[in-house]
């Protein structure tokens, strides 16, 4: 594996898919605005950088995986950002979910100093980033898709070149229509099911291998009813991503009705404190509603 591997953002998701690249014997340079993050990493043989910069200098690709628009365009174009450290010839990949139209003008200012970027939104929670399992859809050539494809590999089972640049993120963003709409469709079955008094492990036994199946009903279903809210993707990012979709729907003028009401519920559950919490958690908001709950 001769190619330098940069990775910015030790997040929930950056935690599991460095992980996964280290495990695969790439040479990894790291960073992340909390330091003690790249610890345990450096423990095993990565390499600490002090900024997205010097990240950048000691790389031949260069993975971003931060939580929003504004962090990458600071960790890419701000003061001590990647663009100044890069070098002809050199690859960033964002794999965060941003703007398509951020993503489009960042990769213009990496063209203009002869890098190329793909856009490479994951989708998949936490517990594929720990597997090695996300579903990765990638804008961008073909060339700097097949030279990436070692690394993607890594981190992915389910890798798939959707368009130009931008068209990952335009993907990422129905991905997460699907996520929030199929949860919600869920949280009201599970209550239906626990109002009628039946088996809750039962029902999901009898219905998640059907034409009702999902995989937010299959993960986060047992979850629900057992109580468990850690995040595998956490509100307070759905909404973000959310409010991502709405505008670029707002713009295309596409009706996005479920998905509005399910960003409003989340609103309502952020305004109660329960923002950190895994967005399956839409239930509660059915739950107070309902004046019942359906766990076990």
């Amino acid at each position: 594996m001769s190619e330098k591997i940069g990775f910015i953002g030790l997040g929930i998701m950056g935690r599991g898919m460095v992980d996964n690249l280290m495990k695969n014997g790439f040479d990894l340079t790291i960073w992340n605005r909390t330091a003690s993050r790249m610890t345990p990493f450096v423990e095993r043989g990565a390499t600490a950088a002090d900024s997205p910069k010097a990240v950048a200098e000691n790389s031949d690709i260069i993975i971003i995986c931060v939580s929003d628009t504004p962090d990458v365009e600071a960790v890419v174009l701000g003061e001590n950002g990647v663009i100044h450290g890069v070098s002809a010839g050199d690859l960033v990949i964002d794999m965060s979910t941003i703007n398509p139209v951020n993503t489009v003008d960042i990769a213009k200012q990496l063209n203009a100093k002869g890098v190329n970027m793909l856009d490479a939104p994951i989708s998949g929670g936490s517990e594929g980033a720990e597997k090695g399992t996300l579903s990765i859809m990638i804008g961008g050539d073909a060339a700097d898709i097949e030279r990436a494809n070692p690394c993607f590999e890594a981190m992915g089972s389910f890798i798939t070149h959707v368009g130009d640049q931008g068209a990952g993120q335009t993907v990422k963003l129905a991905n997460q229509i699907l996520c929030v709409v199929n949860m919600l469709a869920a949280s009201e079955a599970l209550l239906f099911a626990h109002a009628g008094g039946v088996d809750l492990d039962k029902t999901l036994q009898a219905v998640t291998g059907g034409a009702a199946g999902s995989w937010m009903l299959a993960n986060r279903g047992p979850q629900v009813i057992r109580d468990y809210w850690e995040p595998g993707f956490s509100v307070d990012l759905q909404q973000k991503d959310l409010r991502l979709v709405m505008g670029a729907a707002d713009e295309m003028g596409v009706p996005v009705i479920a998905t509005a009401l399910c960003f409003n519920l989340y609103r309502v559950l952020q305004q109660q404190g329960l923002g950190h919490e895994g967005n399956h958690n839409i239930i509660k908001a059915l739950e107070a509603m309902a004046g019942m709950q359906a766990r076990m």
